[in-house]
């Protein structure tokens, strides 16, 4: 055992830890890992659960054996869906985020090394794994109680980990996650807590509870920003697809926004109707559809799902943006999926996959077969909004491994309906053309926007943060901001799009505007559009609406492109969804006003706190038509 360890490279304190563990696993396989997530037992039902000071014997998760994989659920309804508020930071080093030491006005050491004494008298499991993929990744570490095998299963499939009998003898983990349950009901309340600590050697991740989106994703999402933070550049919070047209066209599309923001939904294909036709739209007070028909779509050719690597060593002279999948699996969202039939790509992959898939969030039964549209209630008796499932890369159909040139970037926000009698951010159109200025506007505000189903809180509109990506970022806003705005001056060649969901004004339209969207962009061959065909939309800072949009044969009705022509909204409620949009806008720029912004920056957010028109940000940053 001690020249396994040794082969990990660790600090001191670190071997300490495993040296002082009663038993240690090193996992070498998926189906070990499997088996691990049972506590190595042969049962079908497994309770993940702790001896808890003050709180008795907790049951933390409940595993369930299925035949196509691992089914985890929660029985706290919090545990369901990721805290956006969680992250806390222990370092000295700079910072924007809350600090440990500030909020429980006490020294985080007394706590860390508590957390070490705690894994020192478990079972542990050990995990060697890549943080950032295989090729631009970065070497890191997981060490987990025995008896949390799921959590290590699906941080493999998230990461992809590393067989120790097969380990480089270089490897020398930069980051390294220590799970401790129990603590978030001892010493935080119940919460979700996740807590960075960026030694300058490693760093270090304590992750107090058993739902992987806040660490074993998103806090690995964190390690490799702070990583590009300080060596200049960004891990955007983007899916990203090749799209094919019949005509054999190609474009990469990528697409970011906040969580919800339609990143997964962008690499499935349209939805259909049994009979071929595609619901376009509903009237949400009359309950009138809209339809319209494609006899082909485009192929879709996925690359990334939610964090794309830009790392320096891609970019070449092309000036477009180049980047690379940063995840080994992808942590898939399925509330959309609610019958048979609904998403048929991904209920053959789920129902029937090549190895076993750990579910999150789905009501199952031992020894069936694990249905993604059978959504575990919450204790209110209504499904579980976050059903999720851990889709291994390998078992995606087409995905594509190698870097990819972007031709466009889109962001995507989560919209209200709007009419006259209750007026809302609801205003924009089925997609907008931004200037390269705005774009960069938009990801700094990057609205969490309508009714979002991954997190714990969504109410009204609230800024994810900037890149969107802000939740999981451990330093600090204007690096981030002037990293982005970097990014944008440098890739000329890359072009913008805004796209809405759920609604367009009075209309339910679900994730339909990017689809179409993709299947116009694809059958132009590029998102160059002439001058005299782009308008400039009454809320400036939506940039461009197009005169029409022919998709197919069939013209979208301009309804679609320009709300305030719907009867149920007209001008006035539009001006005062526009306020609503200015206004948010103006509040959440304010805080990037600092001495360290790039002097270009400085004058784009002048831009928008001036009203400015959409002429003035082309001014700044030419756009290429």
């Amino acid at each position: 055992m001690k020249a396994l360890i040794n082969k990990l490279n660790l600090p001191d304190y670190v071997v300490e830890i495993l040296e002082e563990s009663p038993h240690i696993v090193f996992p070498r396989s998926k189906e070990e890992l499997v088996n691990l997530s049972f506590g190595d037992t042969s049962g079908d039902v497994y309770d993940v659960t702790y001896e808890t000071p003050g709180h008795g014997m907790v049951t933390e998760a409940t595993i369930t054996r299925c035949k196509n994989g691992v089914v985890v659920n929660y029985p706290d309804d919090y545990m369901r869906r990721r805290d956006p508020d969680c992250l806390l930071v222990a370092d000295d080093n700079d910072t924007d985020k809350p600090k440990y030491d500030d909020v429980y006005r006490e020294n985080f050491e007394g706590l860390r090394n508590e957390t070490f004494d705690w894994l020192k008298g478990r079972n542990l499991i050990v995990l060697p794994f890549k943080a950032g993929g295989d090729q631009y990744g970065y070497d890191a570490l997981l060490i987990a109680p025995a008896n949390a095998g799921f959590f290590a299963c699906g941080l493999a499939d998230l990461q992809g980990f590393l067989n120790i009998e097969e380990l480089d003898p270089a490897f020398s983990p930069k980051a390294i996650i220590f799970l401790a349950p129990p603590f978030r009901h001892t010493h935080f309340g119940g919460k979700q807590m996740v807590i960075h600590n960026r030694l300058e050697k490693v760093h270090e991740l304590f992750s107090y509870n058993l739902y992987p989106g806040p660490s074993a994703k998103k806090g690995i999402y964190g390690v490799l920003l702070n990583i590009g933070e300080s060596e200049g550049w960004v891990t955007v919070h983007a899916s990203t697809v090749k799209v094919v047209t019949p005509y054999d066209n190609e474009i990469v599309i990528m697409h970011e926004g906040a969580s919800g923001g339609g990143k997964s939904e962008m690499l499935e294909g349209i939805h259909k109707q049994l009979d071929g036709r595609i619901v376009l739209a509903e009237n949400t007070q009359t309950g009138e559809k809209t339809y319209i028909k494609m006899d082909e779509n485009c192929a879709i050719y996925p690359i990334t799902d939610d964090m794309a690597i830009c790392h320096p060593d891609m970019q070449n002279d092309s000036k477009k943006l180049v980047v690379k999948d940063a995840e080994a699996g992808w942590f898939l969202r399925l509330d959309h999926i609610t019958g048979y039939g609904t998403s048929p790509q991904h209920e053959k992959i789920f129902t029937q996959p090549e190895e076993p898939i750990v579910f999150f969030n789905i009501d199952a039964v031992p020894g069936s077969t694990c249905l993604v549209w059978e959504h575990i209630k919450d204790s209110d008796g209504k499904p579980c909004p976050n059903p999720r499932a851990i889709l291994p890369r390998r078992l995606v159909p087409d995905v594509i491994d190698e870097p990819v040139e972007i031709d466009v970037r889109s962001f995507g926000v989560r919209t209200p309906a709007c009419t006259r009698d209750n007026p809302t951010y609801g205003i924009l159109g089925m997609f907008h053309i931004l200037p390269p200025a705005l774009a960069w506007v938009w990801r700094l505000v990057a609205p969490r926007g309508h009714n979002n189903p991954s997190i714990t809180a969504s109410t009204g509109l609230v800024s994810e943060g900037v890149g969107s990506y802000w939740p999981f970022a451990t330093g600090k806003m204007v690096e981030q901001a002037n990293l982005l705005l970097q990014q944008v001056t440098a890739n000329s060649n890359t072009r913008y799009i805004l796209i809405p969901n759920q609604h367009i004004g009075v209309y339910k339209v679900g994730f339909m505007p990017q689809w179409i969207a993709r299947e116009y962009i694809a059958r132009r061959g590029s998102a160059k559009f002439k001058q005299e065909h782009l308008v400039e939309t009454r809320c400036s800072l939506l940039g461009y609406s197009l005169d029409s949009i022919k998709v197919d044969g069939q013209y979208v009705r301009k309804a679609f492109l320009y709300p305030e022509r719907q009867g149920e909204i007209g001008v006035e409620a539009y001006d005062k969804g526009a306020a609503m949009l200015n206004e948010f806008f103006k509040k959440e720029l304010e805080k990037f006003n600092t001495p360290e912004l790039d002097p270009l920056g400085a004058k784009i957010i002048e831009l928008v706190l001036s009203d400015a028109k959409v002429q003035d940000y082309v001014d700044l940053i030419p756009m290429k038509y």
